[in-house]
């Protein structure tokens, strides 16, 4: 109780409030803007948290997360243009009534049903984080191993169209983490004689590159002529047609705690995404509901099951990241570098070790959540604007933060340089349909792989089979082979419906 009231104290501060407020209002802006997310977001705000606490910092980057799934479906309402791929699902029913003149209806709606998701898979992660710590504090090197093979080959058959590829990308990630030092011997490795290689590459000029700088460089190659239909929050509409009422929205909570459910469920396993949370959140409602044929043509049970299932991923994400240091997305893998940086190491001994930090996290999630609403609710008339920015000004800023945020990840032209080549890697990957996303979890689960591989090898004098014959590692071994099969037997299938 000591260490909660400490955190109460470090939380309810005015600096902490103020970076709060500032990452939730960032990231509902960055969201709203389409063709960029909130992981490019949080991607380029890590190298701004250097100088902060370690609390402030995470609170931050949450804080710019949890805005930016709001704001996706600013712009999936008004333009049908989803500002992140989650908010696809938006579409649907968002802008069939933005077209009727219920913009403001649809726009509360995505809010509302946003901060319901979010605080439900967050009081999750704080029920459930610390009783599944204390099982993994009693997990050896080997089990370790396993868990992380089936979490890479999870990630890989979920990120991307090609198993193969995303494994390749997997591995390709963990062989660039190698570049560096030994872990074990502490010898150098792979550095071809630079001596800035030493320390190994910084997580942030990948993150930068391949989230950031190689998103722009796709969409100013892919910008289209055509044009999209917008529509405005108009004041002289009818005031059922600008709000939700609580009939609307006591009508609507079955279908919230269905698809809260299903978002935290899916965001507590690593790799299967946001999307994949909106889609089958919004088709279960679809299925449930008594008048299905209304969905797609303005339903706002449609919007409340899409925003609640992708939201609620976002606390759930989490809890690999807290319980055993393995981020379920890219994003939860840019966080670990903000603990890295702030010598905190993800994982259950933060529990431990951390326990201070740790409630003032959780505090920080659900005081993220509520302000969350009130900047949303507030700022609708203004974050609605957003949507109309243009690229030919937006671009040449994101690139310069982009400069800006590699140079301070080691206050070097080097890492600047770094970030450039990931920028273009990244670039390629995504056009060959490599899952950059795999990539760079296999960076960031690189040395936690490596060490655990060497430790387990030497326990058993060298000898791999000792992976099977523990009962947890031979469990996890179990469930990759399956996973493999499952995605090996589904390629044969969809090859043959082609032919």
């Amino acid at each position: 109780m000591e260490q909660v009231l400490l955190a109460f104290g470090d939380v309810f501060t005015v600096t902490s409030i103020f970076y709060i407020i500032l990452g939730v209002a960032m990231g509902v802006f960055v969201g709203a803007v389409p063709g960029v997310n909130g992981p490019m977001a949080v991607a380029i705000a890590v190298p701004l948290t250097y100088y902060m606490d370690s609390l402030i910092a995470i609170a931050f980057l949450v804080g710019i997360l949890k805005g930016s799934r709001y704001g996706g479906s600013i712009s999936a309402i008004l333009l049908n243009v989803p500002g992140d791929p989650e908010a696809a699902a938006t579409c649907f029913d968002g802008y069939p009534l933005a077209k009727q003149g219920k913009a403001g209806k649809a726009l509360k709606m995505a809010l509302y049903s946003s901060v319901f998701g979010d605080t439900f898979s967050d009081v999750v992660l704080i029920l459930v984080a610390a009783p599944i710590a204390l099982i993994a504090l009693k997990m050896g090197p080997t089990e370790i191993t396993s868990i992380i093979i089936f979490a890479l080959t999870l990630i890989a058959t979920l990120s991307g169209m090609s198993f193969v590829k995303g494994l390749i990308a997997a591995a390709f990630g963990i062989f660039i983490n190698c570049i560096g030092t030994d872990p074990m011997t502490g010898d150098e490795r792979l550095i071809m004689g630079l001596y800035e290689l030493e320390n190994g590459i910084p997580l942030m000029a990948i993150g930068i590159g391949m989230l950031a700088l190689s998103e722009v460089l796709i969409h100013i190659e892919e910008r289209g002529t055509g044009k999209t239909e917008s529509f405005d929050l108009r004041e002289d509409s009818p005031k059922e047609d600008r709000n939700v009422s609580l009939k609307e929205f006591k009508g609507v909570l079955k279908t919230l705690f269905r698809s809260s459910l299903i978002g935290t469920g899916i965001g507590a396993l690593p790799g299967l995404g946001v999307t994949i949370a909106a889609f089958l959140g919004y088709g279960a409602a679809k299925r449930a509901s008594k008048d299905p044929d209304s969905f797609g043509k303005g339903n706002i049970e449609g919007i409340a099951a899409a925003e609640a299932a992708n939201n609620a991923v976002v606390g759930a994400n989490l809890i690999p990241l807290f319980t055993l240091g393995i981020p379920g997305n890219v994003t939860a893998a840019l966080i670990i570098g903000a603990f890295m940086i702030h010598g905190v190491t993800p994982g259950p001994l933060m529990f431990q070790e951390h326990a201070r930090l740790m409630y003032g996290i959780y505090i920080c999630l659900l005081l993220a959540n509520f302000l969350n609403l009130i900047i949303g609710g507030f700022g609708l008339r203004i974050f609605s604007k957003v949507v109309k920015f243009k690229k030919s000004f937006l671009y040449p800023i994101i690139i310069f933060v982009c400069i800006a945020g590699a140079y301070m990840t080691d206050n070097s032209l080097f890492a600047v340089g770094l970030m450039l080549f990931f920028a273009v890697l990244g670039y390629f990957m995504k056009k060959l349909d490599f899952s950059f996303v795999t990539f760079i979890i296999g960076f960031v689960l690189g040395p936690m792989f490596e060490l655990s591989l060497q430790q387990t090898l030497a326990i058993s004098r060298n000898n791999p089979l000792i992976l099977v014959q523990r009962p947890i590692s031979l469990a996890f071994l179990i469930l990759t082979a399956v996973f493999i099969w499952r995605t090996v037997r589904r390629s044969k299938k969809r090859g043959k419906r082609k032919t």
